[in-house]
């Protein structure tokens, strides 16, 4: 069973893939490989889940917050593949956590995204990891996780890279021709 047949039959609806909140590429391909830059728990361009796991939240919030992060990721990588089912598997994963200073459980807030990749995977969603606190992550989100697939064939240039394209030509300034001196 494919991964898109996978999430259908676990009744899973992947949300609008998020849009970059910076100047880079939410995904990149570089041979077989795609690159998913850091994302967030993020519904509805709100943040669901911040401040500090140990502190302001608990191991099971975290671990809520760590799977909404899977879902963005994987409606990211639909978005720039076409097709979940072009992932050959989940290749290497890096979970960061907001926590308190004395917190330890890192490896256990991040199952609530690794448990994910496995449900719509199978085995190919076994991946390497790392799972490291931070004292903070960007607009107080609790969990960042940034991902590597291997894939077969190219990305597709998707409709939020070409919305992100036009959006910076038209805020670009004219560029002038150099003066020629002589």
């Amino acid at each position: 069973m494919g991964a898109e047949a996978r999430l259908k039959a676990l009744g899973i609806e992947l949300p609008t893939p998020p849009r970059s909140m910076g100047t880079y590429a939410t995904a990149a391909q570089s041979g077989n490989l795609l690159f998913l830059s850091g994302h967030g728990p993020v519904k509805d361009g709100r943040v669901v889940h911040h401040g500090k796991v140990g502190r302001d939240l608990t191991i099971e919030q975290g671990q809520e917050a760590a799977r909404l992060t899977g879902l963005n990721l994987l409606a990211t990588a639909r978005d720039a593949l076409g097709t979940l089912d072009r992932v050959r598997r989940v290749v290497k994963v890096l979970g960061m956590v907001q926590c308190a200073d004395d917190f330890t459980e890192h490896p256990r807030v991040i199952n609530g995204f690794s448990d994910l990749m496995v449900e719509v995977f199978g085995d190919a969603g076994r991946h390497a990891r790392s799972a490291v606190g931070m004292g903070s992550l960007p607009f107080g989100i609790a969990v960042e996780v940034e991902m590597v697939l291997e894939v077969s064939g190219p990305v597709r240039r998707t409709r939020s890279a070409r919305s992100r394209a036009s959006t910076v030509r038209a805020r670009s300034p004219r560029r002038r021709p150099p003066r020629r001196r002589g």
